[in-house]
């Protein structure tokens, strides 16, 4: 019996039609074969150079027979792992990214040969002509937003491969994703916000809703999860304990999004009010019932497709639901609220996150603060300020 060959074993010969192609092993398979990864130079100085880079990059590395499947079998391997980790929502994402953004342009690759100028190729890619349908407006472009979703995904993806022996590298560190862009976070503004308020006075059953949602900014299938159990009505609050997720053929409620988003609000009083006239009209364990069926909860796509009818027909502008989520928090913060206080009621993990998704609201707070104590001083000193900027110009 022939004696298994250790990795890192190689050679550098000359091939038939001239190229140097250096080749060592890298792993091996069930049967004991080695599994070679090979790198080719015009001239044997090349293939060397080559050849030593080889070395180290897998320097105690052990691959096995899996490296040599495609990325779409890696996928659909993948995603049933995640099956029992993620959300059935947050799959259901991972599946779409899947077949939408990556499969058409990398599923037919090799995994073990998939290099960090191919992932980066490909948000590029994404980011200029990867929208499925195209977009009146932004065309076949994708949002840099979905594009850092698809890297998220692709990097926990290509982990798994890294720990399991397929790949020596994640192919997507070192990669350049586009950053949040804050003008991404569509919100209404005052007015804006006023004519939605108004609106929604002509639904009577979806009125309600929206109003809670305003003053609230909870998740879609928060706002969707509540039950009356979790008002509490001497209190004045609401306590946040699950949510519901649209699935096909239906929908289903699970735990928040995050462990932060189990939390508790205090409600002002205008909810409290209007929560307690709903309740005595309201024959159902769900603040918001299904409008085809009381004993469940209100489908968050029902309440999108409302949402986007209700703007609409206002011909106010097309934000996402998530908009109103956003505009909560926006405008709690441009009256002063703190970023740990609206980190919690959010039911975000860190404030830092809260701070970061809204730096552009504390600059605009920043500036005006500026304006104002600049305002001030001018009324108490007087025109003498603008002499003595003059002055400090004349001597410059």
């Amino acid at each position: 019996m022939s004696k298994r060959r250790p990795n890192g074993d190689g050679m550098v010969r000359k091939r038939p039609d001239g190229r140097w192609e250096a080749r060592i092993i890298v792993g091996h398979k069930e049967n004991g074969k080695p599994i070679y990864k090979s790198v080719f130079g015009k001239t044997q100085s090349e293939a060397m150079t080559k050849f030593y880079k080889l070395l180290e990059t897998y320097r105690g590395v052990e691959l096995n027979e899996d490296c040599l499947v495609n990325l779409n079998e890696w996928l659909d391997r993948w995603l049933c792992y995640q099956k029992d980790v993620v959300r059935p929502q947050t799959l259901n994402k991972y599946v779409f990214y899947a077949d939408a953004y990556v499969r058409p342009y990398l599923g037919d690759k090799k995994i073990s040969a998939i290099l960090t100028r191919d992932m980066q190729q490909l948000y590029v890619k994404l980011l200029k002509e990867g929208r499925v349908t195209e977009s009146k407006t932004k065309g076949k472009s994708l949002s840099g937003s979905t594009v850092r979703a698809v890297h998220m995904m692709m990097h926990k993806c290509f982990e798994m491969a890294v720990e399991q022996h397929i790949i020596v590298k994640n192919p997507t560190d070192g990669t350049t994703i586009p950053t949040l862009n804050s003008t991404e976070r569509k919100v209404y503004n005052e007015e804006q916000l006023k004519k939605f308020l108004k609106i929604i006075e002509d639904e009577p059953w979806w009125r309600d809703f929206f109003y809670l949602e305003c003053m609230t900014g909870l998740r879609k299938g928060e706002i969707c999860g509540l039950r009356w159990e979790d008002f509490n009505e001497a209190e004045g609050k609401l306590s946040v304990a699950r949510q519901v997720i649209p699935v096909r053929g239906g929908i289903t409620v699970s735990d928040p999004k995050t462990d932060t988003g189990i939390r508790t609000i205090v409600l002002p009083e205008s909810v409290v009010r209007m929560l307690k006239e709903r309740k005595k009209a309201i024959g159902s364990e769900w603040i918001f019932p299904s409008l085809r069926d009381a004993e469940k909860p209100i489908n968050p796509n029902t309440a999108y497709g409302t949402f986007k009818r209700i703007i609409k027909k206002a011909g106010l502008p097309d934000i996402p639901f998530h908009g109103l989520r956003h505009t909560y928090a926006t405008h709690s913060i441009a009256v002063g609220v703190d970023e740990k206080t609206l980190a919690k009621e959010l039911g975000h993990t860190k404030p830092g996150f809260t701070l970061d998704c809204y730096a552009h609201v504390t600059e605009e707070m920043q500036k005006r603060a500026s304006e104002v104590t600049g305002n001030a001083l001018e009324k108490i000193l007087g025109k003498e300020l603008k002499p003595w900027a003059d002055e400090r110009t004349d001597k410059g």
